[in-house]
């Protein structure tokens, strides 16, 4: 009786942590989903998108989790497997990798080969049904803040005035590109962008540029309303009435650009980026991202 009473606390021991798992993946998931995700013109790609990027962390380990319950030393060597993959695909055994993803995988193997969880109705009722809760409690805000967002569709130069800063922001284009790249090639796009703001001239114009990290903020908006920022060099922090989205006129809601290069310079390697929701960061400028963007501005 006592070596059963052992075998069900290291069963439920292991389902309590591999719940937990599978709860942080299940708000990570919903929240870069629709933080960085969810940009495509149709709906239906853009579910794809969620369950194959975002929610498959979740939808894995719940699986796995599940088998384990159902078939202990089937599930815990299924967590070896999986720890091995992981030490394959990563192609080195770094501290981060070995405690937030080895370690895990390998400890909940062993909980399972030798623990028996009882009952297992009861088990497999938390594993889906905490995941699934925190993943319907985590989504309320962002589904419902990205469905309120305004879209114009309008991609054209915008003139975008309020706040203090009276700025032309170009249209789409290379000026304003849907794909990202470094800091330097986006100052030297802007630099050769013709007066149009649409075509890349063989010389510099030194017409256009990229904003400052003040007249970013300054310009963030939220629902055709101005977000009131204001950059706060000291501190190096952004601080808004509003907090910004990613709506027109500024952001391309199509886009999967999420991030901007600012021409303020934290040094000579750094610079600062700004996300849509007006959060100020800063990132080395040989990063070059696909969600990390530009848009050139010029004086009215």
């Amino acid at each position: 009786m006592k070596q059963l009473d052992r075998r069900q606390i290291v069963g439920w021991l292991a389902v309590v942590l591999s719940t937990a798992i599978t709860c942080l993946w299940a708000f990570w998931g919903i929240i870069e989903n629709f933080h960085e995700g969810w940009y495509f013109e149709s709906w239906l790609s853009n579910v794809g998108l969620m369950f194959v990027q975002y929610l498959s962390p979740m939808l894995i380990f719940m699986g796995v989790t599940l088998i384990s319950i159902l078939w202990p030393r089937f599930g815990g060597i299924l967590h070896i497997i999986f720890a091995l993959l992981a030490a394959w695909f990563f192609q080195a055994l770094t501290n981060p990798v070995m405690l937030l993803i080895i370690a895990p995988l390998v400890g909940l193997g062993v909980l399972y080969w030798f623990g028996r969880p009882q009952p297992r109705k009861l088990a497999i009722a938390l594993a889906v049904g905490f995941p699934i809760l925190t993943l319907i409690i985590s989504g309320i805000e962002p589904v419902l803040r990205v469905s309120q967002r305004i879209d114009e569709g309008n991609l054209q130069a915008q003139l975008v005035h309020g706040n203090g800063v009276k700025l032309i922001w170009a249209p789409d284009g290379p000026g304003w590109p849907r794909v990202g790249t470094s800091w330097n090639e986006a100052q030297r796009v802007c630099q050769y962008l013709s007066e149009d703001g649409k075509t890349p001239a063989p010389v510099p114009q030194n017409i256009w540029r990229l904003p400052t990290v003040d007249e970013a903020v300054r310009s963030m908006a939220r629902h055709g309303q101005n977000s009131g920022g204001v950059w706060d060099e000291e501190i190096a922090e952004a601080i808004y009435k509003t907090t910004p989205d990613k709506e027109s006129p500024l952001w391309n809601v199509s886009s999967q650009v999420i991030y901007w290069w600012m021409a303020t310079e934290v040094d000579e390697e750094h610079a600062y980026i700004i996300v849509y929701d007006g959060k100020i960061w800063t990132r080395t400028k040989q990063l070059s991202q696909d969600y990390l963007g530009f848009r050139c501005v010029r004086q009215p």
